[in-house]
């Protein structure tokens, strides 16, 4: 869980998302799913913030089936597809959720 304070915090980083939300064309359901991941998983490090920002985007896509590529997420969000890589199953599994074995 995290704060109201961790919003205001990152509204950075929360604008970023929904910028590239829009062009992979996510609905409100995967938005919110991400921001909720992103917002409870914040890493200290700054530089850390654009992949844990991607992966949730990459893993809210996932929950509410609307998935879209590693490497489509990772271009909008201009982070390297092994920083989605490595970090989105876990958090899902952070979330509850089992992530596919494929």
């Amino acid at each position: 869980m995290y704060r109201a304070r961790d919003r205001v915090e990152n509204e950075e980083w929360l604008a970023r998302m929904n910028r590239a939300a829009d062009s992979l064309d996510l609905g409100s359901e995967a938005r919110s799913i991400a921001v909720d991941l992103f917002l409870s998983h914040v890493p200290d490090a700054d530089r850390s913030k654009p992949a844990v920002a991607a992966a949730s985007l990459y893993a809210g896509s996932l929950i509410v089936g609307e998935q879209r590529s590693q490497s489509r997420v990772a271009e909008t969000m201009d982070v390297a597809r092994l920083s989605i890589q490595t970090r989105w199953k876990d958090l899902l599994r952070d979330a509850g959720f089992h992530p596919p074995e494929w």
